[in-house]
């Protein structure tokens, strides 16, 4: 989202979403466990909760620095990342915690298959946010304005948008998304501390470049096939290797199709 508009990448997104995993932890301890309602709650909570906070981050740390160079903003962003992660170690404390179940708990069995009531919800969550995210971004009046202003930010403000709203909510939009991530993440691995961000953001990375940057779909399927390679990876006897496979993809991937699978390669005129 926030490269799409801004064209710079936001460290600190990985730590939105550890934030949205604590912010459904403290939630999910004032509402009915095990029940759909309160896990509900608990998801949408921490959405506005981040939302918020990434409103703040945007303001403050990057707001001033919108028309610097793009070295500057990719420092103050793994800047902003590095604070959040040691206010979480401050606040949050460096233990690692066990995660509520916010949501009926069930395991099922379909032949040789298991699995779990929360890898259900995880799959049919992420599918509901991207068909929001997709209709936002293609079929209302605050998506067309965020593809123009992605397009041309000056000609965006001549037509009459604020681009400062836009991008205000465009870091909203994400952060609220990273924070249901956090969530669903925490659901299946449910052990939580204030540096679980990192590893998962740097395979959203992967997974944004290996779709197409930019490119929602792109980015959907890219997280999609990084998650079936490591997971055929971790069935393998080089199952201790799956996160330097991940990474070994990125490589490849810049190598040999820079775009992405869903990319288009563009000319620059300089």
């Amino acid at each position: 989202m926030v490269y799409g508009v801004l064209r710079f990448i936001n460290f600190a997104h990985c730590d939105i979403f550890m934030v949205g995993a604590f912010a459904g932890y403290y939630i999910g301890q004032r509402v009915p466990e095990h029940s759909i309602g309160g896990g509900l709650l608990a998801l949408a909570g921490a959405m506005a909760a981040c939302a918020v906070l990434g409103v703040v981050i945007e303001r403050l740390a990057y707001r001033p620095l919108r028309g610097a160079p793009t070295l500057n903003v990719l420092i103050t962003a793994i800047g902003v990342s590095l604070l959040l992660e040691n206010l979480g170690q401050y606040i949050f404390g460096a233990t690692p915690r066990a995660y509520p179940e916010l949501f009926p708990v069930r395991t099922y069995q379909l032949g040789g298959l298991f699995f779990s009531t929360n890898q259900v919800v995880v799959i049919g969550v992420t599918l509901v946010l991207l068909f929001a995210l997709r209709f936002i971004v293609l079929r209302t009046r605050i998506g067309t304005a965020m593809r123009a202003l992605s397009l041309n930010p000056q000609a965006a403000s001549l037509v009459g948008i604020n681009n400062d709203f836009v991008i205000s909510f465009t870091f909203a939009l994400g952060s609220a998304l990273a924070a249901a991530g956090g969530i669903l993440y925490a659901l299946n691995y449910p052990s939580i501390d204030p540096l679980m961000g990192v590893l998962p953001g740097l395979k959203a990375f992967v997974a944004a470049v290996l779709g197409g940057i930019g490119n929602i779909p792109g980015a959907a399927l890219g997280g999609l096939l990084l998650g079936i390679v490591e997971t055929f990876v971790n069935g393998s006897e080089w199952s201790t290797y799956k996160d330097a496979i991940a990474f070994a993809v990125l490589i490849l991937i810049l190598l040999f199709r820079p775009a992405g699978l869903l990319g288009r390669n563009l000319r620059e005129k300089v």
